[in-house]
């Protein structure tokens, strides 16, 4: 009786090895992109948290100086274990107001955002915007204090170029 010995495969072709590369590199080139953008998302992401927080902290402030019933030119409530100032009920548009309300850090080594402009009066406005944004204009939002007695305070946002 005669036997065969059959020579069994003990790799892959380059052929094979070649066509698999070739599969993974068209896999990464339509996954890729989806995955470079996630920073401008977050950035997005935190302006868009960033605001929340600045509404839901003018609506509380606006409850407390209600409840006190406070005057409505420019006064000072406690909140957070921290002062807040107010113009016509709500918090104004600077360090001491909205942003110590909503609890939002723009200055030290690494702040959450960049402030721009900022005021105690009446209709005065600040411009939050985020670090390392493509374009930071278009990468931000603004919170306007009441122009008057019984006005609201206006928020605008932007996430265009985040």
């Amino acid at each position: 009786m005669r036997r065969t010995t059959k020579m069994q495969q003990q790799g892959f072709t380059l052929i094979e090895l070649v066509i698999v590369i070739a599969i993974i590199g068209l896999l990464a080139i339509t996954v890729l992109p989806r995955f470079v953008n996630l920073a401008g998302d977050a950035r997005g992401a935190r302006i868009n948290g960033a605001l929340g927080s600045a509404k839901s902290a003018a609506v509380i402030a606006h409850g407390a100086w209600l409840t006190k019933g406070l005057s409505s030119g420019a006064v000072s409530i406690t909140a957070e274990g921290g002062n807040v100032t107010l113009i016509n009920g709500y918090p104004t548009a600077n360090a001491a107001g909205i942003l110590a309300a909503a609890q939002i850090v723009t200055t030290g080594a690494t702040p959450d955002f960049n402030a721009i402009g900022g005021g105690t009066g009446a209709g005065a406005t600040i411009t939050l915007q985020a670090p390392g944004a493509v374009t930071p204009a278009t990468c931000q939002f603004t919170y306007q204090a009441p122009t008057a007695a019984g006005n609201t305070p206006t928020y605008t946002v932007a996430t265009g170029g985040c």
